[in-house]
């Protein structure tokens, strides 16, 4: 992470300096691709913000992307002609650890050497591998419908949003609509286990199959795991919990309990992603304002029952989430804009989440009254590895 350091270390320096024509630096990182188009409009049509909070931003935008992406942007700002005219005080910086240094002469010793075959190792070692085709299931439990409980309007768009950015990156989608607390936890039993599918036809199972979702006229021809396993559920919910269509209660904490590690389990060792869209209480999220939007090295043979799973909720708990009755949630269609564009460049779960917590922060529930009602999404999760997810490899 040395450009990342570099940022942060000269961060003050390099916010002052481009003060003196935020424009130009915000074009130039948009024509070098830094930064998406969408990311560039946003940087322009920030309201509210002197000079100086633009370029926090952008930086701060620069910053998130990682180490690769500094890197280039540090390289921009040493080599570009026009930069180096227009912030003349750039020089004064003192770059270290850049790629337009002079690399240090690698030692000759064997036991401190790093050639390529080392750091591709310590790479896959840092990074769950996935080499399944496809890449794992992605299971949607989407309930609209409820007994007694105000109808999900726009729950529909976030479950073809999801199953459009999971297809992309390699995932078989199936759907499940509509179920109860038990049919639920049936359900989520059966794809833990995947021991005997065909109990799963009664409760309609739907795949995608790239234009929309069909039925399935027999059970899955025995699907497997792959080496990853999205679990997306979308429902009414409380505090700790996610509701099934007749209101009885399935707690979050038992979900993902269904699927610890054990000797049997598939799963075992592999990621596995939750993503709740659902109230976790009634009260209404007000918004403030803001000066500023190792362990050791012995490997076990064993991991914890509950390692290697992430799970991302629309709201923190005791609050509300908003959902749009078309267009779909804040959460869901902020996830599946930000996988879009954190995939294709190869960022990991963990920043892709961050930044749908930052997108998600920064939402109105009440235009006309800012901070009066916002939302706050969460992301823990028990992941050994950076979990990268790449599109659709053929």
């Amino acid at each position: 992470m040395a450009a990342k350091d570099t940022m942060r270390r000269n961060k003050t320096a390099i916010q002052a300096t481009l003060c003196a024509d935020y424009i130009l630096i915000l074009n130039k990182v948009d024509e070098k691709k830094l930064i998406t188009r969408r990311e560039y409009n946003n940087l322009r049509s920030i309201n509210r913000e002197d000079v100086e909070g633009h370029v926090v931003r952008l930086v701060d935008k620069i910053m998130d992307k990682g180490d690769d992406t500094c890197q280039k942007f540090l390289d921009l700002l040493q080599t570009d002609e026009e930069i180096k005219g227009t912030y003349p005080e750039l020089k004064e910086i003192q770059w270290t650890n850049t790629s337009l240094l002079p690399k240090p002469v690698q030692a000759s010793s064997a036991e401190h050497s790093d050639g390529p075959s080392q750091k591709r190792r310590r790479e896959e070692d840092d990074q769950y591998q996935l080499n399944s085709q496809p890449t794992g299931l992605c299971v949607i439990i989407n309930n609209e419908n409820f007994t007694y409980m105000d109808k999900r309007h726009g729950t529909n768009k976030d479950a073809q949003s999801l199953a459009k950015v999971f297809s992309w990156l390699d995932f078989r989608v199936l759907m499940c609509k509509d179920q109860t607390m038990d049919q639920m936890d049936q359900t989520l039993k059966c794809f833990a286990s995947l021991s005997d599918l065909s109990q799963l036809q009664e409760f309609s199972i739907q795949e995608w199959s790239g234009n929309g979702f069909t039925d399935l006229q027999e059970a899955p021809p025995s699907p497997k795991h792959g080496d990853a396993f999205i679990c997306c559920i979308l429902s009414h919910g409380e505090s700790g919990v996610v509701k099934g269509t007749d209101g009885k209660s399935l707690s979050i904490k038992q979900i993902t309990r269904t699927f610890k590690a054990t000797n049997q389990s598939a799963l075992t060792g592999k990621p596995k992603v939750f993503l709740i869209q659902a109230c976790q209480g009634n009260q209404e999220h007000k918004g403030v304002l803001s000066e500023d939007l190792q362990a050791d090295d012995s490997q076990s043979q064993y991991i914890p029952e509950e390692a290697d799973i992430l799970v991302a909720i629309s709201t923190v708990e005791d609050y509300k989430s908003f959902r749009h009755i078309k267009d779909g949630s804040w959460f869901i269609q902020s996830v599946c804009q930000q996988l879009k564009e954190g995939c294709s460049s190869g960022d990991d779960m963990t920043t892709i989440l961050n930044r749908v917590n930052n997108e998600v922060s920064q939402k109105e529930a009440v235009k006309q009254q800012p901070g009066k009602v916002k939302q706050m999404s969460e992301v823990r999760y028990t992941l050994r590895k950076s979990l990268v997810l790449t599109p659709h490899r053929y």
